[in-house]
């Protein structure tokens, strides 16, 4: 490497730490992109016992409590909900959904049906997570996350028709290079190509956008047909061109880049079974460790460590508990509400953290999607609040499955929550008949979740605003006996992954913090 990169990673790191440098080591090619951000420095040895409170059984609590068990260390992992998994939450049958706003849902999906109304995908290139499920012996299947057969619709464009995604991604490619051939042929390009890669391009663009010989394109039969193709003669007839101009609608153009989007790219997957398979495969290893029903009411250093009190919700008592390190996962917002001894400029930059909304509407539903439209997963874009209908992955071909009539994420999340779940159902219906007319009437079983209306979870996710540089680095770093961690002290945003790779590193601080202490503490 030369003395210049150097120089520029060294930058980059005292601006952004490890996990900046990381991913612009990456950008560069520095690095494969499977490689696990942050390796385990944690060897398994004897037990020594050192005590960890771990606050919250999300993944990133699981997994701390998880992997500094394996290291010899005595954890206590606690727990407000009666679950573990945080966001990460299968609903089935039976199922209760209590939000802030005092509403009640009851799940009456048909047996065998669920709705993961957090986290419902992971990338290929999530690997941390990815070696968890290998190593648990969680068994996964392909999520289809992308699907040309998807629909786009905006009632305001195309004369409120929806088109298909494999249309407008390849009428858009067509038509864009035709444009570029016609500005290569009139010269506009002279000073940026010389003669030979001009002719180079023009024999690109004819390939990439299926052009004809003289550079127009006049439809492609990648953007599918008014007529399949069949047997003898039967050759199919390709359909006519959606106009440029409707294409360039940002509600159109937006929705094609999507699976661009370095997160969104094939392959994705999902545990066989619901997303809290994950969850639940880590509580089962821990056990005791975990205390559900302990909702944390006082955070607290001593001379010694920490000391955690906490309500047991089944048995109505009050209860401490005392330990040389905390680890705390506990979303920001939430923690705002606990009473906590940490130092001043801790306390100001979790007061200071905004948290985004996200809402999720499922219906259950006979697989018309399927039956009738030959669309096997993925999503389709629709405007307004709704935004988006995501259709499931898992046991293709069955009767019936839960099809997602709405996932929004911000302003458009805080928009559909501020309404009656009545008119977000209603407002979900209409969305699934814009792009499915005459289905809507086959949805059944409504439920909805406003993340920012979830007890213990109040959003989706932390949202650090341009500025909040400092408060971010300095939450990453310990107060104390107390290390942070969660899916807001990540740059990879509200995956699990992130939360996974944030405890990792708390528990190799701890780990590193230990060894020093226990070494100078031994010397004579």
């Amino acid at each position: 490497m030369g003395g210049t990169r150097r120089d520029f990673l060294r930058r980059v790191a005292q601006a952004g730490g490890y996990r900046a440098t990381y991913l612009t080591m990456q950008a560069m090619g520095l690095l494969g992109t499977a490689a696990v951000a942050e390796p385990l420095a944690l060897e398994p040895g004897t037990r020594h016992g050192t005590k960890v409170i771990i606050l919250g059984a999300g993944m990133a609590g699981l997994s701390a409590a998880y992997e500094l068990c394996k290291a010899g260390y005595d954890c206590v992992v606690l727990e407000a909900r009666d679950r573990v998994g945080g966001r990460n939450w299968t609903l089935r049958p039976g199922a209760r959904l209590d939000m802030t706003d005092g509403s009640r849902q009851i799940c009456a999906f048909d047996e065998g049906l669920y709705w993961n109304a957090g986290p419902a995908r992971l990338p290929s290139h999530h690997q941390a997570i990815l070696g968890y499920c290998r190593e648990l012996g969680i068994a996964l299947e392909v999520e289809v996350n992308t699907n040309r057969g998807g629909l786009l619709h905006n009632p305001a464009a195309n004369d409120g028709q929806p088109i298909e995604l494999r249309q407008a991604i390849n009428d858009a490619r067509g038509e864009i290079s035709e444009l570029l051939g016609k500005a290569i042929n009139r010269g506009a390009l002279d000073e940026e190509l010389s003669a030979h890669d001009k002719e180079r391009m023009l024999t690109f663009l004819q390939h990439y956008g299926d052009l004809s010989p003289d550079l127009r394109y006049q439809g492609s039969t990648r953007s599918g047909y008014k007529t399949l193709p069949g047997p003898a003669d039967e050759a199919g007839v390709r359909r006519d061109p959606v106009p440029l101009g409707v294409l360039l609608d940002a509600d159109m153009w937006t929705a094609m880049l999507f699976e661009e989007n370095f997160a969104q790219q094939a392959t994705m997957f999902q545990p066989v079974g619901g997303m809290d398979r994950i969850a639940q495969a880590f509580a089962n290893k821990l056990g005791r460790v975990v205390r559900l029903g302990s909702e944390v009411t006082a955070i607290r250093r001593t001379n010694n460590g920490v000391s955690i009190s906490f309500v047991d919700k089944q048995a109505g008592r009050h209860n401490a508990i005392e330990a040389a390190y905390c680890i705390v996962t506990i979303p920001l917002k939430v923690l705002q509400g606990i009473e906590y001894d940490f130092s001043p400029a801790h306390r100001a930059a979790i007061r200071d953290v905004d948290y985004a909304n996200a809402v999720k509407i499922a219906w259950q539903s006979r697989r018309f999607w399927e039956a009738d439209e030959h669309i096997y997963g993925g999503i389709s874009w629709t405007t307004g609040p709704t935004t988006q209908v995501w259709y499931p992955s898992d046991r293709f071909f069955s009767a019936k499955g839960i099809l997602l009539g709405a996932y929004a994420i911000g302003g458009q999340a805080d928009e559909l929550a501020s309404r009656p779940l009545p008119e977000q159902f209603d407002m979900s219906r209409a969305a699934v008949e814009g792009l499915h007319p005459g289905r809507s009437r086959e949805l059944e079983k409504p439920m909805a979740v406003a993340w920012s209306k979830m007890p213990y979870s109040l959003g989706f996710a932390a949202r650090f605003r341009n500025g909040q540089e400092s408060e971010y680095s300095l939450l990453n770093t310990p107060d104390g006996p107390f290390y942070f961690a969660g899916e807001h002290l990540s740059r990879i945003g509200p995956w699990q992954e992130g939360a996974i790779l944030s405890a990792r590193r708390a528990a190799n601080m701890i780990d590193k913090h230990r060894r020093v202490t226990d070494a100078t503490n031994a010397k004579p």
